[in-house]
This record gives structure tokens, C-alpha cells and sequence, in this order.
């Protein structure tokens, strides 16, 4: 779960671009539901051990929270394309916020814990639906061209990724129902105020082809990536799924403590990524990001039961996630000779749904040790820089691009990538 990383291009114009916070009313309408939407990432951190607790269910158990959500969210990113280019963007995006609305809600007032893992993946559904069309609506509507409409969107979700934790932790410590109920109230108000601000626009004159995203996969440079986004993906999901577990504090520390996580991870992707990439190239620094994050992993594996030592770990994962999330994602839009978001899509389903059982796998291993979840975390990582090292001939050319600053699709794999 990064923000895009490039910097836009100063234009030769002889006029002073607009600001970039004058804009009409409808581009801050889905921003305001984009940040809602990524809040939804973290927000169950802090609020996993009361349910666990209140509800009487096992750690592996209630990692099926975010199993299911990551689970639906991938199947799911194949046919928001397929839906959106024959209803159009508004009513996708009204859609998938009227999804969640309903899903969160049904979450918050559930009794058991299999209620609530199967409101998660509705509301992966519709999170999907949303994120694919966000980024569109808000390129359509926003004033100063494309690169600065990006900018917006990409803050959006910087924001999201990095408060979400913070507010679960907040309405987690009224009651765990709380942060469900809370996203289903703001998601509503995110759906009056889109009804209301954005204009419709023509539906797409190309539809999408369901089959397009597994063709896609034929490529060996595609197929080498999203193989390595599977991999250290498991070392992710473990880390956000499985340590507040071991972590056993309070609703507002463990919010807190992955605020840290989030807001470290945007700043990598903002900051540290473009420098990171320019002075040693993008494939190497990948290995080198996945490769501090498995030691991470390790260091945690191997001293569970010190806090301290597992809180650090989490905040210093941000900062190796957001590089590592920033540098693969534009990878994949060069990695086959296909359309930039049929790439996005097919990369996308790859990672999700080959990676949502770790959170489950995570939660029942640490049932029996609590150290073996972040050991197989570590390994899975230290596996996808193996296979990274493959795919090197056919994905040489990556860093001989010149990327494209603010790209739409580039920042649309960013959210596709980082709706984890």
C-alpha cells in the first residue's frame, strides 16, 4: 500500500499554472472519499485483538478480515474495468461507495466473526469498484492539468494509508464496532456530496476485455514481477495482520504505532524512492528494499517478544515498503509490451489473491509460535528477490526508461498496489 513517486514536469507555459489547491468543488468531493477509502486499509489494525477477544475467535481467525477484503479486491480488479467502461466512471465510483456503505455497516453490527470476514470481502468489492474510477474522476474534473490532478490524488491517498490505523485506534478504544460504523458514515456523506459536485461524463467509447489481464501474463517480465509482489506481499500482509497480536497493547498504541508505519511508508515513496532510483537504478534498489525488509522480518522473528523491538520493526517496514511499492509499480507499467492498466490489472491479481492467505497462515502459525509467522515472512520476502534476479534479462530495459512524470495509470497501479 505507496504513493507515486516522479516528479511532474515544469511546463515552458508563459502562465502561472493554477494552484494546485484551486480547484472545483466536485475534484475535493472524491478526494475527501478517496481519503476515506484508504482509511479502510489500516483500520482494522488496532480493533483485531478486541474482536478476537470479544468475539471469541482465534488469531487466524480473525486474520480472515483482511484474507477475505484482499481476497475479493484482487478478483475484483479484473472486471472494474469491464464494469466502468460500459457505465461510466460516475456511476462506478457511486457504486462501489454505495457497496461499502452497506458493508461496513452490516461489519459493525455483525455477532460473529464470520459475519464480519464476510462483510470484509463486500467491502473489498467495493473498494475495488471505487479506487479503479477515483483517479479518472478526479483527472476529469480537476483544474492545472493531469500531473497536478495526480498530485491531489496521490496525497489522498498518503493520507488515507497513513491516519487510517490512527482512526481505527481512536473509535476502537469506544468499541471495536465503532471504526466500521464511522467509514460507513463517512462513505455516505462521500456519496451525497459525489451525487451532488460531479457532472457525469460520456461512457468510455473502448471496452475493456475481461480476458485481456491473463493474456497479459504470457509476458516473462510481467509475470517475474507480479511473482515478486506475491512473495514479499506475504512478508506485508504478515506484518500488518499478524503483529498486533504479539504487540498485545491497547486500541491507541497499536494505532499509533502503524500511523508511524504509514506515514513512513508515504514519505519513502514520496521522497526517498526518486533519489533511491536515480543514483543506483531501479532493479537494484528493489532487491536492496526487499532485502532490508526481510532482515526487518527476521529481527522481529527473532526477538517477538521484545515490544520495543517489534514497534521499530514496523515503522522501518514503511520505509522499505514504500520504496519497494513505488519502484515495482513502475516497473510493471513497462514490463510487457500491453496497455499500462491491463499490466495494472494483471499484476494486481497476481499479488492480492496469491497473497491473502498469508494473513490467515500468518495468524495460525502464530497459535502455535509466536515467531514462526515473521520467519516464514522473512523467507517468502528473501524468495522474491530470487525470483526478481530471474527475470533481470527480460527486465532490463527498466532502467534505461525514462519514466513519464505523474502518469495516470502509473499512479492508478500505485493504488491498485497499495489498496494493502
Amino acid at each position: 500500500m505507496a504513493v507515486s513517486t516522479t516528479t511532474a514536469t515544469v511546463t515552458n507555459s508563459s502562465e502561472a499554472p493554477p494552484s494546485l489547491l484551486h480547484q472545483p468543488k466536485s475534484v475535493w468531493a472524491v478526494a475527501f472519499a478517496s481519503v476515506i477509502a484508504f482509511m479502510g486499509i489500516g483500520l482494522v489494525d488496532p480493533i483485531l485483538k478486541p474482536i478476537g477477544e470479544q468475539l471469541d475467535a482465534t488469531p487466524s481467525q480473525v486474520s480472515l478480515l483482511f484474507t477475505s477484503y484482499m481476497l475479493v479486491t484482487g478478483v475484483a480488479m479484473l472486471i472494474t474495468g469491464v464494469v466502468s467502461s460500459r457505465i461510466g466512471a460516475k456511476k462506478t465510483l457511486l457504486t462501489g461507495l454505495a457497496v461499502i456503505v452497506v458493508f461496513a455497516a452490516l461489519a459493525g453490527s455483525s455477532g460473529t466473526i464470520a459475519q464480519i470476514v464476510g462483510f470484509r470481502a463486500g467491502w473489498g468489492l467495493g473498494n475495488a469498484l471505487f479506487i479503479a474510477t477515483a483517479l479518472a474522476a478526479i483527472v476529469g474534473a480537476a483544474s492545472g492539468g493531469v500531473a497536478r490532478a495526480i498530485i491531489l490524488y496521490e496525497a489522498a491517498l498518503g493520507i488515507g494509508i497513513a491516519v487510517g490505523p490512527l482512526v481505527g485506534g481512536v473509535l476502537g478504544n469506544i468499541s471495536w464496532r465503532a471504526p466500521f460504523f464511522g467509514v460507513a458514515a463517512l462513505m455516505a456523506v462521500a456519496f451525497i456530496l459525489i451525487v451532488v459536485m460531479l457532472p457525469s461524463a460520456p461512457k468510455p467509447e473502448h471496452r475493456t476485455s475481461i480476458a485481456a489481464p491473463f493474456l497479459a501474463l504470457r509476458h516473462r517480465g510481467l509475470l517475474t514481477v507480479a511473482i515478486t509482489a506475491l512473495l514479499y506481499n506475504y512478508g506485508f500482509f504478515t506484518l500488518l495482520a499478524y503483529t498486533p497480536f504479539p504487540l498485545d497493547m491497547g486500541t491507541y498504541s497499536i494505532g499509533f504505532i502503524f500511523f508511524g508505519w504509514g506515514l513512513a511508508l508515504a514519505v519513502a515513496s514520496v521522497f526517498l524512492a526518486p533519489r533511491l532510483q536515480r543514483r543506483f537504478g531501479t532493479l537494484p534498489m528493489m532487491m536492496v528494499a526487499l532485502a532490508l525488509f526481510a532482515l526487518d522480518l527476521a529481527m522481529m522473528a527473532a526477538f517477538t517478544e521484545n515490544k520495543t523491538v517489534l514497534i521499530v520493526g514496523v515503522v522501518l517496514a514503511g520505509l522499505f515498503l514504500g520504496v519497494n511499492n513505488t519502484l515495482i509499480t513502475e516497473t510493471v507499467m513497462i514490463s510487457a509490451p500491453v496497455e499500462r492498466s491491463t499490466a495494472s490489472a494483471a499484476y494486481s491479481f497476481v499479488r492480492f489473491v496469491g497473497g491473502a492467505a498469508a494473513p490467515w497462515v500468518a495468524g495460525k502459525l502464530g497459535e502455535s509460535n509466536i515467531h514462526l509467522p515473521f520467519w516464514v515472512g522473512a523467507v517468502c520476502t528473501a524468495a522474491a528477490i530470487l525470483v526478481l534476479a530471474t527475470g533481470r534479462k527480460v527486465l532490463a530495459h527498466v532502467d534505461e526508461h525514462d519514466p513519464e512524470p505523474h502518469s495516470v495509470d502509473e499512479a492508478l497501479a500505485v493504488t491498485a498496489g497499495d489498496a494493502d
